[in-house]
């Protein structure tokens, strides 16, 4: 078995936990090295094992409690794992997307006994693959107690930045029908992908919202993202589907989104593919104040879509912090910047104490 020393440089953590493939639907061995780590080195801890979640938490009876929150697993290997240093870079698959957020939560869960706040740490399996397998959603299902809270901390990456809350996003097909002709008398025909011409002229003339909610600027934005149609070289289509997505700000339900792009293709059939709410910042809540006062960050909207959605979900505050630069995550070249998860470490060592 792979054995982490939690007490180590954070720096050094990460590297360990990148060396450890743990590619979507096969965490399994970082999930083992993870629990043996917590169980052997943090007695003050109690660990949980969830399928391939581990989970552990002080219980000291503070008035307040804070999920760290992070997944284990990466993207499939682009030819960058094991990792390695250049200067303050650290290379590697996950460095970003989000093993160093977790090397930061998984040492100071270990090294603080006596936190200000009671501590949750949460890691989980299969949130880069499709929704319903998402293993934060699993533990909601199976153990809601443990994701209790008064605000969460999702270490996803941010530049060691707070961005809080998430918008929600959802997509839609809008189809439009023709009838099929030879292309060579193609006025016996009507062409579907010509008659799709009206749903990007809607597109083109929309315009999207910006939204101030508390100090956090969201951004809303309706996209065309596939165009599907055509039958052969030399016959008329006569169906076309467009795939659209919208990225709403949190001041909408999931309802009112999908309302709201009712009513922009409004006289089209339009059919809902995929729905996830966005998530409120939340900042008003206090121990999102003292969060915030311990960073010293001044709050931006986070753009996409994370996981705080499922904690604002369940009414606890939650934003993301993490070190990592999220334009890196997935790519071939990702890496950290080694001095983030140093400030990032200090930073949540002050807030808990």
């Amino acid at each position: 078995m792979n054995r982490l020393d939690l007490t180590a440089d954070p720096v050094d953590l990460c590297a360990a936990l990148v060396d450890v493939p743990s590619v979507s639907g096969d965490e399994v061995a970082l999930a083992d090295a993870v629990e043996a780590a917590l169980r052997a080195q943090a007695p003050h801890l109690e660990v949980l094992r969830s399928g391939d979640a581990v989970l552990a938490r002080t219980n000291l009876g503070r008035p307040s409690r804070v999920v760290l929150a992070g997944h284990l697993d990466t993207v499939p290997i682009a030819d960058n794992v094991p990792s390695r240093r250049d200067g303050d870079l650290l290379y590697g698959c996950g460095t970003s997307d989000m093993k160093s957020g977790d090397a930061v939560f998984l040492h100071l869960a270990a090294t603080i006994a006596e936190p200000r706040h009671d501590v949750t740490l949460v890691l989980y399996e299969l949130e880069e693959v499709e929704a319903v397998r998402n293993g934060l959603g699993r533990l909601e299902r199976e153990h809601r107690d443990w994701l209790a809270a008064d605000l969460a901390l999702l270490g996803e990456p941010t530049n060691s930045g707070v961005e809080a809350g998430c918008q929600g996003t959802l997509r839609v097909e809008i189809t439009t029908h023709g009838r099929r002709a030879h292309s060579a008398r193609s006025w016996l025909g009507r062409n579907a992908v010509h008659g799709a011409g009206a749903v990007l002229d809607r597109l083109n003339a929309y315009t999207a919202r910006d939204v101030d909610i508390d100090g956090c600027v969201y951004r809303e934005g309706l996209q065309a993202v596939k165009i599907a149609g055509g039958v052969a070289g030399n016959v008329v289509p006569d169906e076309c589907v467009v795939t659209v997505n919208f990225r709403f700000a949190p001041d909408r339900d999931a309802a009112a989104a999908e309302k709201h792009v009712r009513e922009v293709f409004d006289g089209f059939a339009v059919v809902l593919t995929d729905l996830s709410p966005g998530a409120l910042p939340g900042l008003t809540a206090p121990a999102a104040r003292e969060f915030i006062a311990a960073t010293g960050a001044t709050p931006s909207a986070k753009y996409g879509w994370t996981d705080v959605s499922r904690f604002a979900a369940l009414g606890i505050p939650a934003v993301n912090y993490g070190p990592g630069d999220p334009n890196l995550a997935h790519t071939r070249e990702e890496h950290v910047d080694t001095r983030q998860i140093t400030e990032a470490t200090a930073v949540l060592r002050r807030f808990l104490g």
